[in-house]
């Protein structure tokens, strides 16, 4: 472990390159190498920090760019998802417990930890909230803490959207519950897996309908996207996803699709028409017309309306 620093971890990462290995996957393994030597170590710090890679900033850009186009699910196509979920070959209650799931996570933008540490006292039906103060360790599957400060949140559920899925919910939580249980749970009584979330249930439906494979966060894009074009705030919408900074909002939003582009220029003149034939009529009143040529002559000339 005395061998393992930066300037190391430098000259490994080079000859994965050399092998093509792109910088994500190299990036997730570091990730996974950190919190094993961290859980060695005694101080149960890493012993290097992914800032000191020597990633070229030509590689850095390339990186920014693909994760722009990550998938992000809209509020339709999360119907579609859930749609297809009630075709599984599964048992009644777990297709009811996924497509739930799918679109509570597309209507709230909630983070797949914090959807599976979710309890039943979490939720304000009549105020239309879900609390967020727990979240699901998908390594260890421990309840504890969020993510940070600002992952401490309530989130209201207020547009269309929100609405329809909090009533689904309801809908899928009928008869007595329990305060402090899970609102998705195993048959133990325990909070999900992320894992066999994916494998199970989301991952076969995204096959038939020729969805690319994406997890849990695509949700949560398509959410923070569909925020964003409704002119949401922009703090506002900073607060509901829980994010610590604007910048990790715009990277959610990620590139906007063009049919989305061509939705918000439809939108500006549909206003512009609105606005335009709104304009106040003037009665009992003279304009002034100006007429750059009438009959060869400029002038000006007085009617009255």
């Amino acid at each position: 472990m005395e061998h393992i620093y930066i300037d190391a971890v430098n000259g490994w990462i080079w000859k994965k390159r050399q092998a093509d290995l792109s910088w994500v996957t190299i990036k997730n393994i570091l990730r996974t190498m950190q919190r094993v030597l961290s859980c060695c170590s005694n101080d149960k710090k890493p012993r290097f920090s992914q800032e000191g890679l020597a990633i070229p900033e030509r590689d850095k850009l390339q990186m920014k760019i693909e994760s722009r186009g990550a998938v992000s699910f809209s509020w339709s196509q999360a119907k579609e998802i859930a749609s297809e979920v009630y075709k599984l070959d599964v048992d009644d209650a777990l297709k009811e417990r996924y497509a739930t799931l799918f679109i509570l996570a597309s209507a709230s933008g909630l983070r797949c930890a914090e959807l599976f540490a979710l309890r039943i006292n979490d939720l304000d039906f009549k105020a239309g909230t879900i609390r967020v103060d727990e979240s699901a360790d998908q390594r260890t599957y421990i309840i504890g803490p969020c993510k940070n400060v600002a992952a401490y949140r309530t989130v209201l559920l207020a547009d269309t959207e929100g609405r329809e899925a909090l009533l689904m919910l309801k809908r899928f939580l009928k008869g007595p519950q329990t305060q402090t249980s899970f609102v998705f749970r195993s048959k133990r009584g325990t909070a999900l897996r992320e894992t066999s979330v994916l494998h199970t249930f989301l991952h076969p439906v995204l096959r038939t309908l020729g969805f690319p494979q994406a997890g849990m966060p695509a949700f949560r894009r398509g959410c923070n996207r569909r925020w964003e074009l409704s002119g949401m705030n922009p703090a506002v919408l900073r607060q509901q996803m829980g994010h610590s900074s604007a910048v990790m909002t715009a990277r959610y939003t990620a590139e906007i699709p063009l049919d989305k582009v061509q939705e918000a220029f439809s939108k500006m003149e549909l206003e512009n028409m609105e606005v335009i034939g709104k304009r106040p009529r003037c009665t009992g009143s003279r304009l002034v017309v100006y007429n750059q040529q009438t009959r060869g002559m400029s002038g000006r000339r007085t009617m009255a309306v």
